[in-house]
C-alpha cells in the first residue's frame, strides 16, 4: 500500500484548522489534533487520521457538538460527575483526566465519571498525562457494539479497553492499554477501507463463521481475548463506563461511521491515586520488580523482557523523528475536508 509523506508539524496545523473549519473553537481543536497525532506517532493508526473524516461527519450532521457547556459536578473533593455535552471525545477525556489529576493531588484518590461524551482515541494517552503527575491511573470506556457475550451470536459489548499507568522510576512508563478483543477494531476498518485481509482467529462473519475478510468482519462479531474471559472484562467495562457513569451501555452506543441516528452518548471512568497511599518507597518497590522480572531467564530469539509501554515508548521517539507516513485516501480526506 503506497503511501505520502507528511511532516507533523504541518499535518497539525491541517488538522486544527480542519477542526475549526467544523466550529471547534481553537484549544478544542488543538486538543483533538494531538491526540490524532500522538495515535500516528505510537503506530496505532486506527485511532489517528483514518478517523478524522468521521467525527468532521459527526460534527456535520450535529452529533457531536462543536460548541459544547461541558458541566463538571463535585461530588466530594474526590469525585467528579462530568457531563460533556456531546462534545468531541478528545476534549471530554482531557477535562475528565486534568480533573482527576487535581482531584487525586488534593485528596489521594481521583474520581471522575463522563457520560454524553464521544470516541476519545487511545486511553494510554490521557493515562501518561497521569503517570508524568507521579499517579497511579485506571482509565475505562465503552464502545459501539463489536464482540458478542460468552455464548452469544449477535455482537453487544464494544471491545471496551482497559488501561492502567503506573511511574516506573524512569522516563518511560507502565501503560497497558489493551482492548478486550483480539484484535482492535479501528485496524478492521482499516483494513476494510484499504481492501486488505485481517488476521485468522480474530472475527466472525454475521453467519457465525470464521473470515479474515473485514467487511464481513464489521458486519459479523470479533472474538474476545480468552474466551469467557475476556467477554466477562467486556462486561465488567460496560458496567463502569457506561451502567455507573450515566452513559450509553448494553450495545446502545451507537457506531460512529454507521449510525447517524443520534450521538453516541459514550461513558468513561477515570481513577487516579498517589503512589505513597500505603507506602512511602513505592518508587524502590516498583523499580525492584522490573528489574527482578527483566532479570528472568529468556526464551530463545527474545533480547529483553518488556513491560507495557517500553515499546510504544521506542516508537513513539522513532517515528517523532520522521515524517508521518498517510495513505493516499487519508491524504485524499485531508484534501476534501480542507476546502
Amino acid at each position: 500500500m503506497e503511501k505520502v509523506n507528511l511532516k507533523t508539524k504541518i499535518l497539525k496545523k491541517e488538522i486544527i484548522k480542519i477542526f475549526k473549519k467544523f466550529g471547534l473553537n481553537n484549544n478544542h481543536a488543538l486538543i483533538s489534533a494531538n491526540a490524532i497525532i500522538n495515535a500516528e506517532l505510537v503506530g496505532a493508526y486506527g485511532h489517528g487520521l483514518s478517523r478524522l473524516k468521521m467525527y468532521c461527519d459527526r460534527i456535520s450532521k450535529k452529533l457531536i457538538n462543536p460548541k459544547p457547556k461541558i458541566k463538571i459536578k463535585k461530588i466530594s473533593s474526590s469525585i467528579s460527575h462530568i457531563n460533556a455535552d456531546d462534545s468531541i471525545g478528545f476534549v471530554a477525556a482531557d477535562i475528565a483526566i486534568k480533573q482527576a489529576i487535581k482531584n487525586a493531588k488534593k485528596t489521594g484518590i481521583g474520581l471522575v465519571a463522563v457520560k454524553n461524551s464521544g470516541h476519545y482515541g487511545l486511553s494510554g494517552y490521557y493515562a501518561e498525562q497521569a503517570v508524568k503527575k507521579n499517579l497511579i491511573t485506571m482509565i475505562y470506556t465503552n464502545a459501539p457494539p463489536a464482540v458478542a457475550p460468552h455464548g452469544a451470536l449477535k455482537s453487544l459489548f464494544g471491545t471496551n479497553p482497559i488501561c492502567f499507568g503506573t511511574p516506573t522510576g524512569s522516563k518511560i512508563p507502565f501503560i497497558l492499554d489493551t482492548s478486550i478483543s483480539m484484535i482492535n477494531r479501528g485496524n478492521i476498518r482499516l483494513a476494510e477501507r484499504n481492501n486488505k485481509k485481517i488476521p485468522k482467529g480474530v472475527a466472525l462473519d454475521k453467519f457465525g463463521k470464521p473470515t479474515t475478510n473485514a467487511k464481513k468482519a464489521l458486519q459479523g462479531v470479533q472474538l474476545p481475548i480468552a474466551g469467557f474471559r475476556g467477554s466477562g472484562l467486556a462486561w465488567m467495562v460496560d458496567i463502569l463506563s457506561g451502567v455507573l457513569t450515566g452513559g450509553n451501555h448494553a450495545g446502545k452506543v451507537k457506531d460512529p461511521f454507521d449510525d447517524f441516528s443520534g450521538p453516541q452518548n459514550i461513558g468513561h471512568l477515570f481513577i487516579t491515586f498517589k503512589t505513597n497511599l500505603f507506602v512511602k518507597n513505592y518508587n524502590t518497590r516498583i523499580i525492584d520488580n522490573i528489574k527482578k522480572i527483566k532479570k528472568l531467564p529468556k526464551i530463545k530469539g527474545v533480547k529483553e523482557i518488556m513491560y507495557p509501554g517500553q515499546n510504544k515508548y521506542k516508537r513513539f521517539k522513532m517515528n517523532s523523528k520522521k515524517e508521518i507516513k498517510v495513505t493516499h485516501i487519508t491524504k485524499k480526506d485531508l484534501e476534501t475536508l480542507k476546502r
